[in-house]
């Protein structure tokens, strides 16, 4: 039988209400759970420049554009910083460390493939995501048409609700970095508890 795995939710004692603050993991409810006080955050941070002639991938979606992000991997920098964000919330490194340029086994490949080894090294540390956030810096294309997709398989790579993935994008307003693509993503994962 598959164990239900559930969430400690942290809290400060003083600001706590169960009908307010429950969090749930399938249908397994948390107001009988152990209390965590120890979350881990993590940002991550990446840039591409943009490059003619190759597909844009962003959050694993691709977008209609003239150019694309070059890079090692397939350029995706939504997908690079969130798989930094993971690894720094729980100090394993970044994704240089694990998935290294010079090696041409990561030629072209797909970005979600870092997320999801991120992902596994979070769970054999005991914690699980509990939301996401980010924000896009890139004067073009325009990522609002596209938000709630790329919102949305982020969610699914992630396996957690959209919800609780922010998507944002701000246009770079003269700092110079017209031709490139930034990406901030900051993370919070909570601690696993098995009952």
């Amino acid at each position: 039988m598959r164990r239900q795995r559930f969430i400690k939710y942290c809290h400060h004692e003083t600001d706590f209400s169960p009908a307010r603050d429950l969090l749930f993991v399938g249908a397994t409810d948390l107001s009988t759970s152990p209390i965590s006080r120890i979350p881990r955050i993590g940002f991550g941070w990446d840039s591409h420049e943009f490059k003619p002639g190759i597909p844009l991938k962003i959050g694993g979606v691709t977008l209609p554009h003239h150019s694309g992000l070059a890079g090692h991997s397939d350029g995706d920098v939504l997908l690079h910083a969130l798989t930094d964000a993971l690894l720094g919330a729980i100090a394993a490194g970044d994704i240089g460390t694990h998935f290294p340029p010079s090696d041409p086994k990561w030629k072209g490949a797909d970005s979600a493939i870092f997320v999801r080894e991120a992902l596994k090294l979070i769970d054999e540390a005991g914690y699980a995501v509990g939301n996401v956030d980010s924000t896009l810096i890139l004067a073009a294309p325009r990522i609002g048409p596209h938000a709630a997709a790329i919102q949305q398989n982020v969610a699914e790579l992630l396996g957690i609700e959209p919800s609780r993935v922010g998507i944002k994008a701000k246009t770079p307003e003269g700092m110079g970095t017209e031709n490139a693509a930034i990406a901030h993503v900051a993370v919070l994962l909570c601690e696993i508890s098995w009952p």
